[in-house]
């Protein structure tokens, strides 16, 4: 599973007219990446993935907050289709026919399940706090793949996602309490989100054991795409060409972030790949704060730093084999 390479992986470096030195370092680097660890390859396609997604989020709230989010979300994925066709007629069709085409079915409902409450409290929450809130999600996926996948789970995982728990509770609170249950609502219809999608990355973690890549990347957005059509059908408007660009960079941008994040589980227990998550605090931060002037507030920040604190502590424990 560690050796698993994507064809897509494969660097087109050979081909480009660059200059000598700056090929030999990059293919330098490639040969470092390529010799370390299998949990820290699988760290650094998840940070990757962290990236762009951040840049993903940040783009889809914009668009959200302009055309109904069930619209929103069926062009995402159409777009994340469209953009990977031309890889299929390259490859042909029989390279990308899956080996357990009910399981790519399911985790595809999953996935869309999750993504109607995620992309309905989207435009509502600041992007900080969306991230913030994502920052459940890896611990309903310890707890997932210590039941399902039988991954370990020592008692220093139960303490960090227990402390977990209490730093998601710091940042709801206030916006349920202070707020009112109105206002409040939105951010606790991400939270449920959040076990949704845990649930559809194990899913994937399991996919990984038979399918590749590509393969597992391909039929999400194809599931996901036809999920939708009922949901953004009664709700269509007619995009603006800028809008149309939108959706078209959001596709390109979930292929990318997708592909890097199924990646990371190839290479590694899934359990490995959820402590840099937390960074996507500070992608999301600098970006709400660039687009659309979010400051995340106080509970936001202390709850992510809880959170955040709770993963440092589980990761440097295991790291010394505790």
């Amino acid at each position: 599973m560690g050796d698993e390479r994507a064809p897509c992986a494969t660097s087109p470096l050979p081909h480009l007219r660059v200059p000598v030195r700056l090929r030999g370092r990059l293919q330098r680097l490639r040969t470092q990446v390529a010799q370390a660890r299998p949990t820290t390859r699988a760290l650094l396609w998840s940070a990757g993935a962290g990236v762009v997604f951040s840049l993903l989020n940040a783009l889809l709230r914009e668009l959200a907050q302009q055309l109904h989010p069930l619209q929103a979300q069926f062009l995402r994925y159409f777009f994340s289709l469209a953009v990977m066709l031309p890889l299929v007629w390259r490859a042909g069709l029989a390279a990308y026919r899956p080996r357990r085409i009910g399981g790519q079915f399911l985790r595809g409902a999953v996935h869309a399940v999750g993504l109607v409450l995620w992309f309905t409290a989207l435009p509502r929450i600041p992007l900080a706090d969306m991230t913030a809130i994502g920052f459940t999600a890896p611990l309903f996926i310890m707890l997932g793949a210590w039941l399902f996948l039988a991954e370990p789970m020592r008692w220093e995982r139960w303490l960090a996602t227990g402390i977990g728990f209490a730093g998601m509770l710091v940042m709801l609170a206030p916006a349920v309490l202070v707020a009112g249950v109105q206002a409040g609502r939105w951010h606790l219809l991400m939270l449920v989100s959040a076990p949704v999608f845990a649930a559809s990355f194990l899913l994937t973690k399991a996919l990984t054991r038979t399918e590749r890549t590509e393969v597992i990347v391909l039929w999400q957005a194809l599931t996901v795409t036809l999920f939708s059509i009922p949901l953004a059908w009664p709700v269509w408007q007619w995009p603006s060409t800028w809008q149309w660009l939108g959706f078209v960079a959001a596709g390109l941008l979930g292929s990318m972030g997708h592909y890097a994040l199924t990646r990371s589980y190839h290479e590694a227990d899934i359990s490995a790949t959820q402590t840099v998550k937390f960074l996507d605090l500070v992608w999301a931060a600098l970006l709400g704060l660039a687009l659309s002037g979010d400051v995340p507030g106080a509970p936001t920040l202390a709850g992510g730093a809880i959170i955040s604190l709770a993963t440092l502590w589980l990761v440097r424990r295991e790291s010394r084999g505790a």
